[in-house]
């Protein structure tokens, strides 16, 4: 925490003001809290590290965001030396750009593409070992799974980073070790995925 001096946010959907300024002052609270310890530790090993705190708010979902909430964060981004990343759907910058007092302040928007099938492998190769798998897609189960991947998230980051917390739900709940076409298939039916 000391490091990424960063917090994340997902607002919920129609979030009001006030549960948006609660959360974010208990989320820098909270990161506040872990940095000074990290600090007071550094400090007794000798290690200089400056006292600074939150340095960047990543809000995600940010087309959630109520116009006084959005209202806020800009005010929070010109009062402090805090960044703002907003992350949302395409064409949210449409939505920003009617509020000229934020968009004016937008340093650029970034589309992202889906990934393509290296980039692909590469995600998927971290996925599988983060629940602790070896990912060999020379196996015939392996290599099922990751086409049904493929063909459901379209190369989508995000909603691969959603159906994997699913995916991996499923594998704890159900005490089991690999991934299959099965388990994905059950991970996405408890998603709610639009038409892209």
């Amino acid at each position: 925490m000391a490091r990424a001096r960063t917090i994340f946010y997902t607002p919920t959907v129609s979030g009001p003001l006030n549960e948006f300024r609660k959360e974010v002052k208990l989320l820098s609270s909270r990161a506040s809290i872990c940095i000074e310890e990290a600090n007071q530790a550094a400090k007794k090993g000798h290690c200089d590290r400056d006292a600074a705190g939150i340095e960047l708010l990543i809000v995600d979902e940010a087309e959630r965001l109520s116009t006084s909430a959005l209202e806020y964060a800009r005010d929070l981004f010109d009062r402090t030396n805090i960044g703002l990343i907003l992350v949302g759907m395409p064409g949210i910058e449409k939505r920003m750009a009617r509020y000229p007092q934020l968009f004016s302040r937008v340093g650029f928007a970034h589309h992202y593409r889906p990934l393509l099938n290296d980039e692909l492998s590469f995600v998927l190769t971290r996925h599988w070992r983060r629940l602790g798998l070896t990912l060999d897609q020379a196996d015939f189960t392996d290599s099922q799974a990751i086409a049904a991947i493929a063909r459901i998230t379209a190369g989508n980051f995000r909603l691969l980073h959603r159906l994997f917390v699913q995916i991996d739900r499923i594998l704890r709940i159900n005490d089991l070790k690999v991934i299959t076409e099965d388990v994905v298939e059950a991970a996405r039916s408890t998603l709610v995925i639009g038409v892209t």
